[in-house]
């Protein structure tokens, strides 16, 4: 296959709509913007949250309190009951857990909670644990160490 044979499959393009190109094309003259008005003019539409000069919602609703969103920790989440799939004595990070397919999008890091149960002696080096979920690696015998990303 050679790059002048490459060509789109069919059907996935289209012809481009040519505007303002006489009556005949079915977009002509003022080129499917009407007449007149704010829309029809070069430069023409209104702003994002525009309400044609009433006071906008985002200006209307009132501003409280204080939000720590842009700066919060996001973990992604796995259970103790999830471990179980890791052999006995296996050292569980985060390499391991992308290789097992248990955690996709990792943000700040990895929180093991404390659901489901664990029977295997695992070493878990991860960077956040609930109360129950570090109770129970250590109870089988584990041992869990918070590491940082």
């Amino acid at each position: 296959m050679k790059l002048h044979e490459l060509s789109p499959a069919p059907g996935s393009t289209h012809r481009v709509k040519r505007k303002g190109r006489g009556i005949a094309s079915g977009n002509g003259k003022t080129a499917g913007r009407g007449h007149k008005g704010q829309k029809a003019r070069s430069g023409g539409g209104v702003r994002r949250g525009f309400e044609g000069g009433q006071m906008p919602l985002h200006r209307r609703l009132p501003k409280r309190g204080f939000t720590n969103a842009r700066f919060k920790t996001v973990y992604a989440n796995i259970n103790v009951g999830d471990l179980e799939r890791f052999d006995s004595g296996a050292v569980v990070d985060l390499d391991a857990l992308r290789k097992m397919g248990l955690v996709k999008q990792v943000h700040d890091g990895v929180k093991v909670l404390g659901d489901g149960t664990l029977t295997k002696n695992l070493e878990v080096r991860l960077q956040a644990y609930s109360a129950s979920a570090k109770e129970q690696i250590e109870a089988a015998g584990g041992k869990a160490e918070v590491v940082a990303l």
